[in-house]
Order: C-alpha cells, then structure tokens, then sequence
C-alpha cells in the first residue's frame, strides 16, 4: 500500500469512527459490577432493538443530527430507555440540543479511544451508554452533554 492510500484509509477510520465508535473499554455494566439494575445479555436483548442494543451496551454512537428527540421542545424529563431513570430535565436544554444532568443521575468513565480523550457518560442506575462530555458547552458548567437520543425516553410533563 502506497504512503497516499494509507493516509487516505487512516483518514476515513478516524473519521468514520466519529460517527459509530466501537468500544474500546468494556461497559462495566456487561458484568453486572456497580449497578443497582443488572440484565444478562440476552435479557437486554430482549429489551432493546438492535441499535438501541448498540449504543446502549457496545457504546456505538447514533450520527449528529439523527436523534429522534433532537427537535423536542416540550418541558419534560429525558429518562434512560434501560431502567427508566430520570436523568435529564427538558429546562436544562439548550441550542445545540444538550443539558445538563439531573444530580447523581449520570456517572462517567474516561474513553480514550481513536486516538482521543473523551469522558464517556452513563446512566448511574443500569450502565447505559448515553454519550460523551465535552469542555466546550455554555455557563453555568461549561460542560456540553453530546448524548444519544436513542438511549433516552422523553415524558411530557
């Protein structure tokens, strides 16, 4: 392979990856560690469909802009499609579609996959991939919650 097409095959790995990461760390969750809410396997499975099944327990990650609550508007609380935890509160939203947590609903772990330093989010309670933290959000945290839609459930207040 020539110095050109291996640029060029580094380039779309590292770029594809963006969009569905594969994981690089186990979700601790797999093992039934630390969570009040354990299922086997095939018991997530069975609860959730593939993709969901992807996102939520192989940290893949939905494409920017595919969410299907991306536009939701309404005032309302965002909990975890895993075990129905409430984890975000729709008054917390802001433009780029992110918020903040409700306390001690999330936990993190470092991802330090594809060649950069990320924080992965999850919810407390199952172990759910929910999404990355960066640095670059608004006051009061400065904290932008990048999550996945597909991994949440939104109720209406």
């Amino acid at each position: 392979m020539n110095r050109r097409n291996f640029l060029v095959t580094t380039a779309c790995v590292i770029g594809g990856s963006h969009s569905f990461s594969t994981p690089v760390m186990a979700i601790s969750s797999t093992s039934g560690e630390n969570f009040e809410v354990v299922r086997s396997k095939k018991q997530w499975q069975a609860k959730l469909s593939d993709f969901e099944y992807q996102v939520m327990r192989e940290e893949k990650t939905e494409r920017p802009g595919s969410s299907p609550l991306l536009n939701e508007k309404r005032e309302g609380t965002y909990f975890c499609k895993g075990c129905d935890l409430p984890l975000y509160p729709s008054n917390t939203k802001y433009e780029s579609g992110t918020g903040w947590p409700i306390p001690d609903a999330v936990g993190t772990k470092e991802d330090n996959g594809f060649f950069m330093k990320r924080t992965e989010v999850h919810c407390r309670r199952c172990g759910s991939h929910l999404g990355h933290i960066f640095d670059d959000g608004p006051q009061p945290t400065g904290l932008r919650h990048c999550l996945n839609g597909i991994s949440l459930v939104f109720k209406p207040a």
